[in-house]
């Protein structure tokens, strides 16, 4: 999500168009959604990280980055749905994380409009961009969906619990995670009518009860751009079992301490044992897919 100032200015003028009755779908898509396309960012070429590409259900070409442990099978298989701002080029650290420190292999992608991924972002479009990029993931892993951990971290949080509580998920892990994107509106602009006014929803909040796996939830209690308050109500409407991780004095980008990676290994860590009795072996490449 954007740092507070900017994303209480943009809710005001949000509220503002809506009361002057302008196209407020478009108007909502500029506030929620903060894209940084190609070329911004860092794209030098890291030689263990390979490009892919992804078909979205209509027509739209994902871009991500996947990493892999270099030898044996990975310990998970961990789809990340990053927040509302940037692109792929940012979350290098998560896949030094999750393939390093953790042993899995990780896919991170770009929504609709953001890096190389053609399109503009919307609701409805990010959450079938998720779809599409866990769909080729199991592909290229030999897994079943449902054995894709899927983490998301702020508006990515909305994203992950979508796809965990409509079609499963071996865990969900959710970092600065909000109820929804209305009680987020509120909570910087009280005095104005953004509520009313918001089409968007990722009601995770409304969704989550119907998601049954291992849950672990991290959120900064100085957390100015999701307020701490609204994970732990997020947290509350879930089902067991369940974890909650505070980071004392952690702001919205502040998460990653050793705690909560040390946490984060002892939850993968204690996750039950496949169905099938183990990963199958890496595939190159999926239908609708390239990895160069």
């Amino acid at each position: 999500m954007r740092p507070a100032p900017a994303l209480a200015a943009a809710l005001a003028l949000f509220a503002a168009a809506g009361c002057a009755s302008l196209p407020l779908g478009a108007v909502e898509n500029r506030i929620v959604f903060f894209p940084h396309p190609y070329p911004i960012g860092d794209w030098t070429p890291d030689p263990r990280v390979r490009d892919v590409t992804i078909d979205s259900a209509d027509g739209v070409r994902l871009h991500g980055w996947l990493a892999e442990p270099d030898s044996g099978p990975p310990r998970e298989v961990v789809l990340f749905c990053h927040g509302n701002g940037r692109n792929v080029t940012t979350r290098r650290h998560v896949l030094s994380l999750f393939r390093d420190r953790l042993g899995c292999s990780v896919l991170v992608f770009d929504y609709r409009g953001y890096g190389k991924s053609t399109g503009r972002p919307s609701e409805a479009g990010v959450l079938a961009d998720a779809r599409a990029a866990r769909r080729w993931l199991a592909d290229h892993a030999g897994v079943p969906e449902g054995d894709v951990v899927v983490v998301g971290h702020s508006l990515g949080g909305g994203v992950a619990v979508d796809l965990a509580a409509t079609d499963g998920a071996r865990a969900l892990v959710l970092e600065g995670t909000f109820t929804n994107l209305p009680d987020v509106a509120e909570s910087h602009v009280p005095c104005l009518p953004v509520r009313a006014a918001m089409r968007a929803g990722l009601n995770s909040v409304g969704k989550i009860p119907a998601y049954r796996g291992p849950l672990l939830q991290v959120h900064g209690d100085a957390d100015e751009v999701v307020p701490y308050r609204l994970g732990r109500e997020l947290h509350a409407a879930a089902n067991e079992p369940k974890r909650f991780v505070t980071v004392p004095g952690g702001n919205h980008n502040d998460l990653y301490t050793p705690e909560y990676v040390a946490e984060l290994d002892r939850f993968l860590g204690a996750l039950p044992p496949r169905a099938a009795g183990g990963l199958a072996p890496r595939t190159p490449a999926a239908v609708g897919a390239s990895v160069p």
